[in-house]
């Protein structure tokens, strides 16, 4: 019988074999370094990492690490992306005040031509003018400025009666 070259120790399956610190699983390099970590972040590793689809806790480790590079690139990104958004929204306010200024002149005019109308068909004494703007005045304030022309009507009814 003829000896193998092989030694005892090759031979045996169950031997643990230390791959290179600088190549591991198909030629990538990763470096070994000693991590410190309190028990209870640990223990939350060990309950995230199968949970998070990760096939062991340093590639969850190496993830979070990567995810938490990716924030603090973020915060470079907030000093381009900051003026943008204000213009943006800048933009956007213009516009609507330019409209919400156009709406209030055309009401103000047809208010003012439902004034006049009202004014030439009625005889209203000045008294009786600085009750009215009172009287409206104190009603706009109750009703936060939201007038409805039912509520004119039930109020001029109720005050026939």
């Amino acid at each position: 019988m003829e000896k193998s070259k092989i030694s005892g120790l090759q031979n045996n399956t169950n031997a643990i074999t230390k791959p290179n610190s600088n190549t591991i699983q198909g030629g990538c390099n990763k470096q070994k370094f000693a991590l410190w970590v309190y028990p209870d972040t640990l223990d939350e590793v060990d309950k995230a990492y199968e949970g998070d689809n990760c096939k062991s806790k340093s590639e969850f480790i190496e993830k979070a690490i990567k995810f938490y590079l990716g924030y603090l690139k973020q915060e470079d990104n907030v000093n381009y992306l900051s003026p943008r958004i204000t213009s943006s929204v800048d933009a956007v306010v213009h516009g609507s005040e330019q409209r919400i200024n156009r709406n209030l002149f055309k009401i103000a005019v047809e208010l003012g031509k439902l004034s006049h109308t009202i004014a030439a068909a009625n005889d209203v004494d000045e008294n009786t003018m600085q009750e009215l703007h009172e009287m409206c005045l104190d009603e706009v304030r109750h009703i936060n400025g939201c007038i409805s022309f039912d509520s004119a009507v039930k109020f001029q009814n109720d005050r026939e009666d």
